[in-house]
């Protein structure tokens, strides 16, 4: 969210850039958890889906200009592959940290590793292979800008 001068209004809602990736915070709704107030299984994938979403953001590559064709033909990230592992539970009102590193960014795709935390303890890992597409669907190169811009976050 931008106020009128352009500036973020909330500077931390997409998280922030670290050494070796991108930190973001969550915290555990009703919404997130089953009847007994466990994070249900489908609600890890919101979560990390947000803190990729956020770490493109930062790293200047926008979904919105993307789809709309800024950088060349319009294009969209589809995931491809993912593995993932459920390793502890989170609860209800725990505060998350879920951590996201590029493992390797070439051509049509890039690999991110990207584990849920709990004051540093690893409860949920999931490595998820993003492809760029066209709107029909076909694999399409990153543009060169951006995908510089993700180079600098390659910490394989």
């Amino acid at each position: 969210m931008t106020n009128q001068s352009g500036q973020e209004s909330w500077p931390d809602i997409s998280g922030r850039l670290i050494e070796g990736g991108h930190s973001f915070p969550v915290r555990v709704y009703y919404e997130d958890t089953d009847f007994t107030g466990v994070v249900y299984h489908a609600a890890y994938l919101k979560f990390i889906e947000r803190a990729r979403t956020n770490f493109l953001r930062l790293c200047g590559i926008h979904h919105r200009e993307l789809g709309e064709g800024v950088h060349g033909e319009p294009l969209a990230f589809a995931v491809r592959h993912m593995e993932i592992d459920f390793l502890k539970p989170a609860r209800i009102d725990d505060l998350l940290e879920v951590i996201s590193t590029i493992e390797t960014q070439k051509g049509a795709r890039f690999v991110l590793s990207q584990s849920v935390t709990l004051f540093g303890d690893t409860l949920f890992r999931a490595r998820v292979t993003i492809a760029v597409i066209s709107p029909d669907g076909r694999p399409r190169r990153l543009p060169e800008g951006l995908a510089k811009r993700l180079q600098g976050q390659v910490f394989a």
